[in-house]
């Protein structure tokens, strides 16, 4: 029986997709990055190369013994050299095995059955995501001053946890976040939504209050925010769903009778206290007109900015976003998947169909696959013509498939297209 630690993860501390509940981010770390953002985003452009190569070297120095490593160092130098002419590149497919075993506690060889993928996450590669969240703010907040003028309507949902064979719990990366004390922390000083009804796994019930709260505190909203363009998209169509309802219970004052979930029911006692019928009257004039063209800056007129992914699969609702904006500035903030950070957006107002991430070199090591110049096709494999080239060799004008080294266990992982 191999030992659990050493399969794919390392020695180190390791969980699947989850974490304690009790994790907090260094506080002297955040600090840091909100009074030397600037500065901190010029070294890390600056010395990209140099940090690649320290990345790299941090990686084979703490993992280079875990037995899915070792067997490609027979002679036991675990150097770039050898890790780029020995460990092969892989997809998904090609590691599930090994994190199947983790999940199954080395007792099962059974499938996953169709279900999400599963990634591994550690302590240190989660506070490092949340470490370029915290850069992506500064550079937001350099272009819009709104964090000390309101807060944000931030819709965030959660999902039921799964517990694998092993014992270990598997958690959609945004629900296990909202459960950080780093996420309650800073809940109070940036978002309306009260906690319990983030935590609701009633999506329904969830959205209905998250919304019920942003209208009853329609004048505090500076920006609305979600991690993906989707998830604005559902928001809107529910709005126009339920608005009647919506402002029902603010003219009257009372919750609807199918808001069962008790965090939510206790929340929202704290916030609608009392009829409202002058604030009701005025959303139902918003709603009941005939165009909803700039329904999100009449509903909340002192917002700035919409906040979400609208890149990539995401763009296909910039034109409806845009439409019920009404000309609000749309903010892509970062680039990041469960696999890896990749970089932020330091142009946060560039045209959302125009947008660039900066490639942050200290979350993981990146090489680039050349793909067809029009970005279709699969990557160019042939080593003798087209090997993977680092951060600092790619060139301007080039497609690329983006593969990722990480400490928590990912090694010459293929992401997929940007």
């Amino acid at each position: 029986m191999w030992n659990l630690c050493a399969i794919f993860l390392s020695s180190f501390f390791f969980i699947l997709l989850t974490l304690p509940t009790t994790l907090m981010a260094g506080e002297s770390e955040i600090k840091e990055t909100y009074e030397n953002g600037t500065k901190i985003l010029e070294d890390l452009t600056n010395n990209a190369h140099e940090l690649q190569e320290q990345m790299l070297e941090e990686i084979l120095r703490r993992n280079a013994g875990t037995q899915y490593l070792s067997r490609f160092f027979p002679s036991g130098q675990a150097d770039k050299q050898n890790f780029k002419t020995n460990v092969p590149i892989v997809t998904y497919e090609d590691i599930k095995p090994y994190i199947e075993r983790i999940a199954n506690g080395e007792t099962s060889s059974g499938t996953s059955g169709g279900q999400q993928k599963l990634i591994p996450i550690t302590t240190e590669s989660f506070e490092k995501g949340w470490y370029h969240h915290f850069l992506a703010d500064i550079v937001i907040e350099k272009c819009f001053s709104v964090s000390d003028e309101g807060k944000s309507l931030s819709l965030y949902f959660s999902k039921p946890d799964m517990e694998t064979p092993s014992g270990l719990v598997a958690s959609p990366y945004m629900t296990f976040y909202s459960k950080t004390n780093i996420f309650k922390t800073r809940l109070a000083k940036f978002c309306l939504s009260p906690i319990e009804t983030i935590l609701c796994l009633d999506n329904k019930q969830s959205m209905f209050c998250q919304l019920l709260t942003g209208l009853l505190q329609r004048d505090k909203v500076v920006w609305l925010a979600s991690n993906f363009a989707s998830v604005l998209a559902r928001t809107i169509k529910f709005l126009e769903d339920y608005w009647r309802e919506l402002c029902c219970n603010i003219r009257t004052g009372y919750l609807s009778d199918w808001i069962i979930d008790p965090g939510c029911k206790n929340a929202m006692s704290l916030i609608l206290t009392r009829p409202n019928p002058e604030l009701a009257d005025l959303i139902q004039q918003i709603c009941e007109d005939q165009s909803w063209e700039g329904v999100i800056k009449k509903l909340w007129p002192k917002i700035k900015y919409i906040r979400s992914v609208c890149t990539g699969s995401m763009s296909q609702y910039i034109p409806l976003l845009e439409f019920y904006g009404g000309g609000i500035p749309l903010v892509s903030p970062s680039y990041v998947s469960s696999e890896a950070c990749f970089g932020i957006n330091l142009k946060p107002l560039s045209n959302p169909f125009d947008v660039s991430y900066t490639f942050l070199p200290n979350t993981a090591y990146f090489e680039f696959l050349r793909v067809n110049k029009d970005g279709g096709g699969k990557a160019q494999e042939t080593r003798t013509i087209d090997k993977p080239v680092d951060l600092a060799n790619v060139k301007l004008g080039q497609y690329y498939e983006v593969v990722v080294t990480t400490l928590a266990g990912l090694y010459r992982y293929r992401v997929g297209m940007f």
